[in-house]
């Protein structure tokens, strides 16, 4: 059986005329046998062969007269395609593995070198878990600045949802009939109303704080990037005249998506309004649910539109075009990985916020019992108490969900757009992608 092409080492596989388990170069059938030759040694070589031979391996081929002054042709190379690549542990050659378990080929190449790393991640298409390793990494390396504007801007919106609760919620809004089996139809609703009120109000709060933070952690991880740093000034300076668009971005894609969850339980809200109530809230529900999925679907694939109007200073239009521009083709991977990066956010948040808010209901006195009974009498010491520990919650959320957000949209763009030549020039890296076609 032959070697297969591809595989075998140099010279291994057999040549013409030649059986696979023969050794050395096939001679002409009509050449004479030196052994049948007059005087000839039948144990030696032939007679125009020296006795001497040098050992198997290090043939070479015979040269002829040289030039006077002419210099004499290097040596020829040892067996393989080159000079063996340097061993590294272990004897073998670091980063390369040969295939099937053989030996080196002599080349010494092992694969393409390295990305350049300047900051954060590396100058390629990215992983799911650099992605998470870099938003981490951003944290860490630049805890000063991450951390001053994630506990500055938590710490402003939980003061206005503390003070806005404890003032106004609990004066205007009550949820008591609720849990009144023998309440009306129309206390049911104006005890849903102020429930959602209320809720509406704190999570306004909430993506106030959140499109804040969003806008000056962008700066700081395109920064980490390129392996620069920034202080908390600087991140507001350069992100101070995007931030009014920001927030008109944020405000048209919540429009849009309740927006769309309204109108798919419009035809159910009609049914229900003509007498069919059963009827009507199934329809309502499947209506919900279909436009919910639409609106889902439509929020990620703007979802990368916050950096891109960020570091591209772009206008609310362009910075939707370009987010879907990014996504197409890659929804599932965008929406996989924002799902798994708020999952461990709030995971990580919840372990720090829950003990919190157990300990806010024990010592909140009558703040304890709205607690265990779902109503919205907080007291001002379950509100400070848990507050805290909101704070400590939005320090983690805030920078982990903003930096994977930007470092997935610069993935997109290193893959679909060679953007890694762009920031590799921008952090100063000498020779990057400077072999490469088309550069």
């Amino acid at each position: 059986m032959k070697d297969t092409p591809g595989w075998a080492s140099p010279g291994s596989a057999p040549s013409d005329g030649q059986e696979p388990g023969a050794s050395g170069p096939a001679e002409p059938a009509d050449r004479p046998d030196p052994a049948q030759q007059p005087g000839a040694d039948p144990q030696g070589p032939g007679p125009k062969w020296s006795k001497e031979q040098p050992p198997p391996g290090q043939w070479s081929a015979p040269t002829g007269p040289q030039a006077p002054g002419q210099a004499p042709p290097p040596p020829p190379p040892g067996p393989g395609w080159g000079a063996r690549p340097p061993a590294g542990p272990g004897g073998g050659h670091p980063g390369y593995s040969p295939p099937g378990g053989y030996g080196p080929w002599g080349s010494g190449w092992g694969g393409p070198p390295p990305a350049a790393k300047p900051g954060v991640i590396p100058l390629r298409p990215l992983g799911v878990g650099e992605i998470l390793d870099g938003a981490v990494s951003t944290m860490r390396t630049y805890w000063r600045t991450v951390l001053g504007i994630s506990l500055t801007v938590a710490i402003v919106t939980e003061i206005l949802a503390i003070l806005l609760q404890g003032f106004v919620l609990n004066d205007y809004t009550s949820t008591e009939a609720l849990n009144d089996p023998s309440a009306t139809l129309s206390e049911l609703t104006d005890a849903l109303g102020d429930a959602m009120l209320s809720s509406s109000v704190l999570f306004l709060i909430s993506v106030i704080g959140a499109i804040v933070a969003t806008a000056l952690l962008t700066t700081v991880t395109s920064r980490a990037v390129l392996g620069k740093s920034v202080s908390t000034g600087e991140a507001w300076r350069d992100a101070r005249a995007q931030v009014p668009r920001l927030f008109g971005l944020l405000f048209l894609l919540l429009l849009m998506t309740v927006g769309l969850v309204v109108v798919g339980a419009v035809p159910g809200i009609l049914v229900a309004a003509s007498g069919a109530g059963e009827g009507g809230a199934a329809l309502v529900v499947l209506g919900s649910l279909g436009a919910g999925v639409v609106a889902m679907w439509l929020w990620f694939r703007f979802s990368l539109a916050s950096p891109a109007l960020m570091l591209e200073k772009q206008g609310i239009v362009k910075a939707l075009s370009r987010s879907a521009k990014l996504v197409r083709g890659s929804w599932w991977r965008v929406f996989g990985i924002q799902l798994l990066a708020t999952i461990i956010a709030n995971v990580v948040a919840a372990i720090v916020v829950i003990p919190f808010t157990f300990l806010a209901a024990a010592l909140g006195g009558d703040g304890a019992g709205s607690f265990l009974d779902g109503t919205t009498e907080l007291g001002w010491t379950f509100l400070i108490i848990s507050g805290v520990g909101s704070v400590i919650g939005s320090m983690i959320t805030f920078p982990i969900t903003a930096g994977v957000t930007v470092l997935l949209y610069i993935d997109q763009r290193i893959r679909r757009e060679a953007l890694d030549l762009e920031l590799a020039r921008a952090a100063g890296v000498q020779g990057y992608g400077t072999d490469t076609p088309g550069s």
